[in-house]
């Protein structure tokens, strides 16, 4: 079996039976409802964290896009913050933790910036922090004068 098909196989199929497997050994410990009522809980904590966190990101965009520059790493945060929101509506607490993780911000930054550097689309900065660099062809408007 390849390399990504294997990926998908335990995503898709271990993941789920894992989260089933815990939600029964919490369920046993706390009580069936109780363990409902969490789910629940974190369901909503997370959604309204992950809409506050996404107005965030989007008052950055907007404001990059006032300075005509391109917004790609709020874009990037956004789509994270989508996939977050949905690790934290579905039911189960390793995709909660997951979700809540994700909530982190610089965290967030970090996984993306790792992302960017393994496909060769951002260069590490040169304090070796992963935080993205100036662009070198960027123009600086100016006068320019000469004194000999």
């Amino acid at each position: 079996m390849s390399s990504p098909a294997l990926i998908f196989l335990l995503i898709f199929v271990g993941a789920p039976l894992l989260e089933l497997y815990l939600l029964i050994e919490v369920g046993s410990v706390i009580g069936a409802l109780p363990t409902i009522a969490l789910s629940i809980f974190t369901a909503v904590l997370g959604g309204l964290l992950v809409r506050i966190q996404g107005f965030g990101v989007l008052f950055r965009v907007q404001a990059a896009l006032e300075r005509r520059e391109v917004p790609a790493l709020e874009l990037l945060e956004g789509a994270m913050l989508l996939l977050t929101g949905l690790a934290l509506l579905l039911p189960g607490f390793i995709t909660d933790a997951v979700g809540f993780l994700l909530l982190i911000p610089p965290l967030r930054r970090w996984i993306i910036v790792r992302w960017l550097q393994a496909r060769g689309r951002l260069e590490p900065a040169a304090g070796g922090r992963g935080a993205p660099q100036s662009r070198p062809d960027r123009i600086i408007e100016g006068d320019y004068r000469r004194d000999d």
